[in-house]
């Protein structure tokens, strides 16, 4: 049956659109239900389950279906799913439009009261339709809604109706299930004591209006990790200018989280501040305490120089909450029976969340996941519920699995449905696969990684051509062959957009199939791959280049160590062993002209752990350790990115996906700069070429490490490389390598921008044809969003796996004494950097419960003066690293002043260990 709405339109340009809208009825619907006799053989699609829910419900005995409205459905799923993954669900909350249930707009109905009452008709029909079943089935469809107004119909009509909390309480053999109900709204759950914290949130018409008078500015909110009463918000917008404002105190923070896009006031000049140098963790017990609050704001409010001020503001309302399931502990509460008990996230920038629980004992010393529900005007923290238990407090599959959710890595394990896009097993190349693919299986290529590397993207050979010249070819495996454009495979690659590798696992971009066998270049088996070939002088300036899709048979796959033990000996005169000193050579003249040019080296401290072969427990913590190998590989890598931008940049000029690394601005290296003057060095960050050679000259004889430490340094004033779309860009330059383009070509296992790559550059050489999306410049801008979000985390989720092993190495070692240096001082810290574990630790001079001493901190120099004694950025020092596990909520790394000594700040080295054994005591205590 055909059902039309016809009504008139009028244009921008001024003419009448008539517009006719048609709705296809359909009578041949089954209702779902499995074994009713009236829709036998109408059933498509899923079907309802064949077992009904028969629960111990009070308030309803018979065995039912539920049928909850949109609004209960979305409010329960959004508390606990990320942003942007409900519109999927939201388009599927659709019942069938057949003749019997449609439902037709009346005349002065809105919108959602025309949607409450198709669900109550469908309610209805379902109860009537399935009375037709047999008798002794007694199916009863029950409607769940919160809608007071909704409800009171619903019963009027003969309909079964209870809110989301009447029914769940009425489930008597799980009580536990009202600790995961979402809260309805924010009034609803103001605390008793009706005091007004914060100010009203502005509407959000009043926002846009603000917003584009200019009285308000638009940005993400990005609370600091150092500091919970300090937070900055990046306006958004094109302009560079005041693109940063500083908000400082809980009132202007005003009940913004992480992430958030809110709507800020800029304050007047007078009341701009400094960007705080204190460390505030939020570790207090009184969720109320305000006035506490307010104490530890004045600290905050000191002095400052003129020219450190920065535009400062307060939030006045809420664009969009950007909330997400959060990973922490339960902080239980000291008043016995209470029900009300604080949350405290594993995210330092993330409130506590008050929540209400009956579980709170079984709860205690685990990592359970709470969403926010709200946060009401007069209360410190926001409201949540719990939704689920992780495990327990440092069970290492546990603290796993909270790094991974918390940086939102994407570990489920692949489906059927990409799977099944995978080769059939044995595979072999066919004269199918040849096609516009060279056959290179008799060069002497050879692959150099780090030890127990199974996915290797890369491989390389050097060899003389008969002119004299010398042939170099970089060969990537040719992961495009096996994912192909927009099927499921291509589609979750995309999703994962990288390998993430923590310290004892690999979460695959790509199934382990590909990533560790097919396309893994491994020794003596063929592989595909796309070859980068360059024809070069001894002098290694490229004559010419080309690109071909090839087949190759790696001679050897070895390590970094390997490779460099063979360069050395001089016993070793192969095939292998010249190709790798030929390649050496080249890189090492490669490097010197890009560093002539002005691209930077900088240093990052790494850490490798030597686990235990049964316990999996850390029992040695070293800094990696760099060969020329490593720069061999670097070199040749980075030469090949270069070179297929430029190709696909040619070819593709609006649609290539490259890679840019923006110059920081001038105020990031006030710290780099301020730091070598301390020590009598000038650095000039004018240009990266000034910088770099800069930090060449900034020797000390008697200070060999301080070259490394102003290296390190540079290192944090940099910005984050992010890939773009070339047609939605003009700044194409990357900075830390003084490169005019660049994109990333060599590591197609474990980057899905790579692949991308492979496609242009493919279609750039006639080698395969493309398709729509790969020239859309807008979904391609849109792609590179999402990898760069995705890049971004996973370097996050690795820190933090670095961070959870180092706490399980110290937790075996005890108390250690190590030398130090400092990186940063603060107002009431110094964080310090230990050379031997590459670790970074701070080291705090204010203590609860301990006399405070007498701290004077300069942010010119910037140094702190501890009682007499001055502290400066690179001083040596001498510290003790424990684990503190007295904070259940947050172990860590602990360090103490041992030298200088100072009284009353400095302590002995032998100094006994803080509590370590904390969570396995509580553990025990809650199993007794």
């Amino acid at each position: 049956m055909l059902k039309s709405k016809t009504f008139l339109k009028k244009t921008r340009a001024g003419g009448v659109m008539k517009i006719v809208r048609e709705h296809y009825l359909r009578d041949d619907i089954g209702c779902g239900a499995p074994g009713c006799a009236a829709c036998d053989g109408a059933h498509e699609g899923p079907v309802l389950e064949p077992q009904p829910l028969d629960p111990a419900s009070s308030l309803c005995p018979r065995p039912h279906y539920l049928l909850p409205d949109t609004n209960v459905l979305l409010h329960q799923i959004l508390s606990v799913w990320r942003p942007g993954t409900w519109a999927s669900v939201a388009s599927s909350l659709r019942l069938p439009g057949s003749l019997e249930t449609y439902v037709e707009q009346e005349q002065g109905e809105n919108a959602n009261d025309r949607n409450d009452r198709a669900i109550r008709v469908a309610a209805k029909w379902y109860n009537e339709h399935l009375k037709k079943m047999s008798a002794e089935n007694h199916l009863q469809v029950i409607f769940i809604t919160n809608d007071k107004k909704n409800k009171e119909k619903a019963i009027e009509e003969g309909i079964p109706a209870f809110t989301c909390e009447e029914y769940v309480k009425s489930l008597t053999a799980n009580p536990e299930l009202i600790d995961r109900l979402a809260c309805l709204s924010e009034e609803g759950n103001e605390i008793e004591s009706g005091r007004i914290i914060f100010s009203e949130h502005l509407p959000l018409s009043k926002l846009q209006q603000g917003i584009k008078s200019g009285t308000y500015l638009q940005g993400t909110f990005r609370a600091s990790r150092e500091n919970y009463l300090e937070a900055t918000v990046w306006v958004h917008g094109d302009t560079e200018e005041d693109k940063e404002i500083i908000l400082q105190g809980l009132k202007n923070l005003n009940r913004a989280v992480h992430e958030d896009i809110v709507a800020v006031e800029l304050l007047p000049r007078n009341q701009w501040v400094a960007p705080s140098s204190v460390v505030l963790h939020d570790e207090g017990q009184n969720e109320d305490d305000v006035e506490k609050e307010e104490e530890r704001e004045r600290i905050l409010n000191t002095a400052a120089n003129e020219k450190m001020l920065k535009p400062t503001g307060r939030v006045v309302g809420i664009i969009k909450r950007n909330w997400r399931p959060y990973c922490g502990m339960l902080s239980k509460s000291d008043i016995k029976e209470s029900r009300r008990h604080l949350f405290t996230p594993a995210d330092r920038r993330i409130p506590r969340i008050r929540i209400e629980t009956r579980q709170a004992s079984a709860l205690e010393g685990r990592r359970i996941i709470v969403a926010i529900d709200g946060w009401p005007r007069n209360s410190r923290y926001p409201n949540g519920h719990f939704v689920k238990n992780l495990g327990d407090v440092g069970d290492k599959e546990t603290e796993t699995e909270v790094l991974l959710l918390e940086h939102d890595v994407p570990h489920q394990p692949f489906s059927q449905a990409v799977l099944s896009f995978l080769p059939k097993m044995p595979w072999s190349i066919t004269e199918k696969d040849m096609k516009n693919r060279e056959d290179l299986r008799h060069l002497c290529v050879c692959s150099v990684d780090p030890p127990g590397c199974t996915d290797i993207d890369d491989a390389l050979h050097c060899r003389e051509l008969e002119n004299g010249n010398l042939e170099v070819g970089v060969h990537i495996a040719d992961v495009s062959h096996f994912i192909r454009p927009g099927n499921a495979l291509d589609q979750e690659s995309a999703r994962r957009g990288t390998t993430v590798y923590l310290c004892e696992k690999r979460i695959d971009m790509v199934p382990e199939l590909l990533s560790s066998n097919l396309c893994s270049l491994r020794c003596n088996v063929d592989r595909l791959a796309f070859s980068c070939i360059w024809e070069m002088n001894h002098n290694a300036e490229i004559l010419k280049v080309r690109f071909t899709k090839s087949a190759i048979n790696s001679k050897a796959s070895l390590t970094y160590a390997e490779a460099q033990m063979r360069i050395d000996s001089a016993a070793m005169n192969d095939d292998i062993t010249t190709s790798l000193r030929g390649l050496n050579k080249l890189a090492k003249i490669l490097k010197k002209r890009r560093i002539e040019k002005g691209a930077l080296t900088l240093s990052s401290p790494e850490v490798r752990f030597h686990m235990d072969s049964e316990t999996h427990d850390p029992i040695d913590l070293q800094t990696k350790e760099l060969r020329e190998t490593n720069s061999m590989v670097e070199e040749f890598m980075l030469l090949a990115n270069i070179s297929v931008a430029k190709k696909i940049h040619e070819e593709f000029s609006e649609h290539a996906l490259l890679r840019k690394h923006p110059a920081p601005p001038p105020s990031n290296y006030e710290i780099l700069v301020k730091a070598a003057k301390s020590k009598n060095l000038e650095i000039k960050t004018d240009t990266a070429k000034s910088l770099a050679d800069s930090l060449d000259r900034a020797d000390s004889p008697t200070f060999p490490y301080l070259n490394t430490l102003l290296r390190i340094l540079a290192t944090r004033c940099m910005m984050q490389a992010v890939y773009f779309c070339s047609g939605m860009d003009n700044d194409f330059h990357h900075y830390g390598l003084a490169s005019p383009i660049y994109t990333h070509f060599t590591s197609p296992i474990r980057r899905y921008a790579d692949i991308i790559v492979h496609r242009l550059l493919a279609v750039a050489i006639g080698a395969d044809c493309t398709y729509p999306e790969l020239t859309d410049k807008h979904k391609l801008a849109d792609l590179c969003k999402n990898l760069n979000f995705r890049h971004k985390m996973a370097q996050y989720a690795q820190r933090a796996s670095v961070a959870f092993h180092t706490q399980l190495f110290f937790k075996s070692k005890g108390i250690v004494s190590e030398e130090a240096y400092i990186l940063f001082v603060r107002k009431n810290a110094i964080v310090v950097l230990i050379p031997k574990y590459g670790l970074e630790g701070t080291v705090f001079f204010e203590e609860k419960d301990k006399p405070k001493p007498r701290l004077i901190y300069d942010d010119e120099i910037p140094s702190l003066k501890i009682e007499d004694t001055v502290f400066h950025i690179f001083d040596k020092v001498k510290v003790k690293i424990m684990l503190d596990s007295s904070n259940l909520q947050h172990q860590k790394i602990r360090m103490s002043l041992v030298e200088p000594q100072i009284p009353g700040v400095s302590i002995s080295a032998d100094t006994p260990n803080m509590d370590i054994d904390e969570p396995e005591r509580k553990k025990k205590k809650r199993e007794k």
